[in-house]
């Protein structure tokens, strides 16, 4: 049975999870309002893939950075974790999810935007994007989405595998695709948070052996694409640093940059 774009996009919109690692004991020390209730002033919507998504308890410890993103930041901003994994700038626009980030962003909100993993996959015409084409036009409509309904754009390059040569170095796996949001950034005007180049530091500076603590390497899978929860909270702090850095974010919407964050904080709902 063929489905109308409407039917996708309501789909789409209550098959994602918002916020669910906001609800973490860890936030419990934020100042409530003066009615007792959290204040909520802006709203940060992840539109990603694997590596930021929701996960669940049967993919336990694999954990997206978007669950911990929110450690790291005040009740003034609410995230909203639309990333799901597979997803390429093409497929999530093309199932509808876009619309439904959409349909809900207010004026004011934030559209923080990393997709390239998947857009490389040119043998899947449904995910497969050129770099300095088609990744590039796909891109603009989050940009020109989110600036249209009053909210900001945020591009985020992706984050790096855990890939070594045999001396050690860290190496790029992404191709030209950070390089191409970076020049669209450039010509937007876009706030590009550069995770691709910060993620690759990090991971030359922990080395091949140390990284392996931060992906989801268990004993059933040496995964070196999707992390656990330091690894999640690692890259979050990241994600967080370069909002504020950026100045997307005030200095009163971020915390904990420099604390110690425990995995207990990261949890798994059922699907």
């Amino acid at each position: 049975m063929s489905l109308t774009r409407r039917q996708v996009t309501t789909a789409a919109l209550a098959a994602v999870p918002l916020a669910v690692a906001a609800t973490s004991p860890a936030l419990a020390s934020s100042a409530p309002s003066p009615q007792g209730r959290p204040r909520r002033e802006r709203t940060l919507y992840i539109a990603g893939d694997s590596t930021a998504a929701q996960k669940y308890a049967d993919a336990a410890p694999e954990t997206g950075w978007g669950m911990a993103l929110p450690f790291f930041l005040s009740r003034t901003v609410e995230v909203a974790n639309h990333a799901v994994n597979g997803r390429s700038s093409k497929s999530f626009i093309d199932e509808g999810r876009l619309d439904a980030i959409l349909t809900a962003i207010r004026p004011g909100d934030f559209l923080l935007v990393q997709f390239g993993h998947n857009d490389s996959k040119s043998a899947d015409p449904t995910r497969y994007t050129e770099p300095w084409t088609t990744y590039q036009d796909h891109l603009r409509q989050y940009i020109d989405g989110a600036r249209a309904r009053g909210a900001r754009p945020v591009l985020a390059s992706s984050v790096e595998r855990r890939r070594f040569t045999a001396d050690g170095t860290a190496v790029r796996t992404h191709g030209d695709y950070p390089a191409a949001m970076r020049a669209l950034a450039a010509e937007e005007g876009v706030a590009l948070l550069d995770i691709e180049a910060l993620s690759l530091a990090l991971w030359q500076e922990l080395g091949p052996e140390e990284t392996k603590k931060y992906f989801n390497w268990t004993a059933a899978e040496q995964d070196n694409t999707h992390f656990n929860p330091p690894g999640a909270i690692a890259v979050a702090r990241l994600v967080a640093r370069g909002l504020l850095r950026r100045r997307v974010l005030l200095p009163r919407d971020v915390r904990r940059l420099d604390d110690e964050i425990p995995e207990s904080w990261i949890t798994w709902p059922e699907a």
